[in-house]
């Protein structure tokens, strides 16, 4: 009896050591596990941003989180979490407010990007490039919200300058968050005219449904497309070879391919 009792406490105690080598050797997994890069995108650049991720994930054997939402959203989010290693809006101006508020190190220039008057294939209501068409009471208009995202602004800053914004903002029949539901009321055919990124109406997705409208420069010109290291970044040498690579020619190819680069 005694014996059985012994061997009993001699299995217990080895159950008890092998937990703790289990318990060592999690603690030594937690401490090795994956980095996570967390990058706030604004919604029209998510393709070439995600494209480029996948590559630097391979390359720096890292994970890379995408939060993508209007660059407004995106800002307050920064603001509020204090966290992330990577912002790239879609108008340098958010860039800019987050250098007086000391929320970024270091900055790159990435691509361009320009605000057009989208239609529906083949311009079935014969809508010319005039933004005085966007008041124009028998027409489906559509506008981004500017309290949410870069072309929301964007399009109130255009409008202001061409003296029409209350008018343009009577008319629309709703206010977007962001450039996809811009495209969506365009392809859905619930739009005969938006004000959107150039870009948009360049994605394979899209480029059968909708057709361009440029905006005169002298009321719409290139926005820099600047992507910024947060002060907040956990892995700065990661968040740098994200930025070496979107800089590089194999980069600007990337953001050239989702038009990104020659805007009109």
């Amino acid at each position: 009896m005694k014996k059985g009792r012994t061997k009993f406490l001699f299995v217990l105690m080895m159950a008890f050591a092998l937990l703790g080598i289990l318990g060592t050797l999690l603690g030594g997994c937690e401490k090795a596990e994956t980095k996570e890069l967390l990058i706030y995108c604004g919604n029209t650049m998510i393709q070439p941003v995600s494209d480029i991720a996948r590559i630097i994930e391979k390359q720096e054997n890292c994970k890379i989180i995408i939060i993508k939402d209007g660059s407004g959203n995106l800002l307050r989010s920064i603001k509020v979490n204090q966290l992330g290693d990577l912002y790239l809006p879609g108008s340098d101006s958010y860039i800019k407010t987050c250098q007086a508020d000391d929320l970024i190190s270091e900055t790159v220039l990435v691509g361009y990007n320009k605000a057009a008057l989208l239609v529906q294939k083949g311009n079935p209501k014969h809508i010319s490039a005039d933004l005085a068409n966007l008041a124009r009471t028998e027409l489906f208009v559509v506008i981004g919200n500017p309290d949410s995202g870069a072309i929301g602004k964007e399009t109130k800053k255009i409008l202001q300058k061409k003296g029409i914004f209350p008018a343009v903002l009577r008319n629309s029949r709703e206010l977007t968050t962001d450039t996809k539901d811009l495209v969506k009321a365009i392809k859905n055919k619930q739009a005969d005219l938006v004000v959107s990124w150039y870009a948009s109406s360049q994605w394979v997705e899209n480029e059968p449904y909708i057709d361009v409208l440029g905006i005169d420069e002298n009321f719409a010109t290139k926005k820099k497309l600047v992507l910024g290291l947060l002060k907040t970044t956990r892995y700065p040498d990661i968040a740098r070879a994200f930025m070496t690579y979107a800089t590089s020619d194999l980069g600007r190819d990337t953001f050239d391919k989702y038009g990104f680069y020659n805007v009109k």
